[in-house]
């Protein structure tokens, strides 16, 4: 602000000098003309007559005597020692900042200018005191306005700032109280469509992932102390009874069924170790050329060693960077889901499909209805509870292949197949 009233009053002053100084030109160039026309002869009763106020005119002969003048006070000496040739214009010091300066009052012109073999000097002095006084009202103006002015522009300044933030710290009150054993308060969203109101969606929609996180956390944690249970309690009764039957074949019975469950606990306490090091986006990867193909022959002729189903294949040869045994352990996941939902015939297969590697493992069980292809895609979700638990599986299969992919950049998904089953289909990118 105080930049700008500089600049104001520059202005002013600049433009209010540029005025007066274009007035004494023109006067001076009238005056000038009247001289090269018809000489000084009665040139001092017409410059009292034409001649403002605020101006002075003198004619000047050559001896620098005044020869006409527009007033008695202007007789008798000269204003200015300027002495321009003919036709010439010279300007007088006046300051450089004429309104400013007190000890000029006057902005003088001097024009020379021939008639009858003799240079004259046409002098106009044009009177500053005016615009000074001017210039002087608007600097005591903008003196007592420009504290007042800013006094306005603070408060208001302060006003506006403190609504503008006021949703902030409504929101800044409301995220202090949310403790992280609750998290179903949200804050309180403006209807300003503004920055302020999209941070407090933000904010909301944050405090929803957390909110997601935290229940899948309690969940993830309730479920896996459900699955352990089972084998702790089968163990402990087993050490319970393993005294009185230390031998025979009460022991042998007891000594497979504890070797299963211990197993069963290995497998599930290896899954868990494996999606907890996904969560934290940490799944050690050893990435080098990965031959699909070979690895889907592996689960073909372990199926049928096993005798129990029709195996079915279609493997061509693709090859893509990953991590083999990782991806050896979702071909596994997904042929043992097959093979335990399968009624008769499991079929596998391998191909290269738009840049794609694609593996597909296809039964003709009962299939996955429509609702559940994602939902089994979380922890711990089996359909059939009595089955998955017979062959000791703990749903956790689908969403370790689910991690693995993902970190390898594919897909995989659950559709309908031909033979009224399920088909998972596996999508990598290729080198």
């Amino acid at each position: 602000m105080a930049l700008g009233a500089s600049l104001l009053l520059l202005l002013l002053q600049r433009a209010l000098i540029t005025t007066v100084s274009d007035a004494a030109d023109g006067r001076a160039d009238d005056v000038a003309a009247q001289v090269s026309q018809v000489g000084i002869a009665a040139l001092s009763i017409d410059l009292a007559k034409t001649t403002r106020s605020s101006q002075i005119v003198q004619v000047l002969d050559s001896s620098r005597q005044v020869v006409a003048a527009s007033s008695a006070r202007a007789e008798p000496a000269a204003l200015t020692q300027l002495r321009p040739a003919a036709d010439t214009v010279q300007r007088a010091e006046v300051g450089e900042m004429p309104l400013f300066d007190d000890d000029h009052d006057f902005l003088i012109v001097a024009r020379g200018v021939e008639y009858g073999g003799q240079t004259y000097t046409v002098v106009v002095a044009s009177s500053v005191a005016t615009q000074r006084a001017t210039v002087a009202t608007v600097t005591e103006y903008l003196a007592i306005g420009f504290p007042v002015l800013l006094v306005v522009v603070g408060a208001a300044g302060w006003m506006l700032t403190g609504r503008a933030l006021g949703p902030v710290e409504r929101i800044r009150r409301r995220v202090r109280g949310i403790e992280s054993s609750d998290l179903t308060e949200r804050v309180p969203v403006p209807q300003t469509d503004d920055e302020i109101a999209r941070l407090a969606a933000t904010m909301n929609a944050m405090l929803d992932r957390l909110q997601a996180g935290q229940a899948t956390q309690r969940a993830f944690v309730a479920d896996a102390s459900h699955e352990l249970r089972s084998p702790l309690a089968t163990v402990a009764a087993g050490l319970d009874v393993i005294e009185p039957s230390a031998r025979g074949q009460a022991w042998e019975e007891l000594h497979r069924l504890m070797k299963g469950e211990a197993e069963r606990m290995r497998r599930l306490v290896e899954n868990l170790l494996l999606l907890a090091k996904a969560d934290d986006a940490a799944l050690p990867m050893h990435r080098t050329d990965v031959d699909l193909d070979d690895l889907v022959d592996t689960e073909i002729l372990r199926l049928r060693e096993a005798k129990r189903l029709k195996v079915l294949s279609d493997v061509q040869p693709v090859r893509v960077v990953g991590d083999p045994l990782r991806l050896s352990q979702v071909i596994r996941n997904l042929v043992d889901n097959a093979a335990t939902a399968a009624h008769s015939t499991v079929r596998l297969s391998t191909s290269e499909r738009d840049g794609t590697a694609v593996v597909t493992v296809e039964d003709d069980g009962d299939g996955i209805p429509a609702g559940d292809r994602l939902r089994v895609f979380e922890r711990f979700v089996r359909l059939d509870t009595s089955r998955a638990r017979a062959s000791g599986g703990s749903g956790l299969g689908l969403s370790i292949v689910q991690e693995i992919i993902k970190a390898h950049q594919g897909t995989v998904t659950l559709t309908a197949a031909a033979t009224g089953g399920t088909t998972a289909t596996v999508t990598l990118p290729l080198p």
